[in-house]
């Protein structure tokens, strides 16, 4: 089986529990995809991936934040448009510290906080746990490819 194969058959497994989960604990099941997406595209693998992914969907929540309050605590819209402008480009200078240089991660937590009126408190645990399922989906499926290919000699002297 390749890894491919084997890894769309735990994402999908994985991605039905994680519609339950997410209904169940009454979080964002759509943010958690973005979580999840945010894993599965970010150009480290493994729990650095993880780390990295969650600390830039962080980060933008936290920048969608500003722009909401900046842009609302005036009440101009062309304000509103400069702050934008000005939190966009923070959001990617960022990028010079390591733990933050994934900039579509950025995007995708400011993203979700939008999609989410502004409600963070519902965003950051769905963005959580969709990230930790991405690398649950991903880690299982190398897995399972890893067992289903192992030599049957292999197999025999384990047991």
């Amino acid at each position: 089986m390749s890894v491919l194969a084997a890894i769309a058959i735990t994402t999908g497994i994985l991605s039905g529990v994680w519609g339950w989960v997410a209904v169940s604990l009454g979080l964002l099941s759509w943010a958690g995809f973005l979580g999840c997406t945010s894993y599965f595209a970010s150009p480290k693998d493994g729990l650095k991936g993880l780390g990295l992914s969650i600390a830039t969907n962080l980060s933008g929540v936290f920048w969608a934040m500003v722009i909401i309050h900046l842009s609302t605590w005036v009440g101009i819209d062309i304000v509103g448009y400069v702050v934008t402008a000005v939190v966009a480009f923070f959001m990617c200078i960022q990028a010079k510290h390591n733990i933050l240089n994934y900039i579509p991660g950025t995007f995708i937590g400011s993203c979700a906080t939008f999609a989410a009126a502004g409600d963070w408190q519902l965003v950051v645990p769905s963005l959580l746990l969709g990230g930790v399922f991405g690398f649950a989906m991903k880690a299982s499926g190398v897995w399972l490819q890893e067992t289903l290919n192992k030599p049957d000699t292999e197999l025999c002297e384990e047991n």
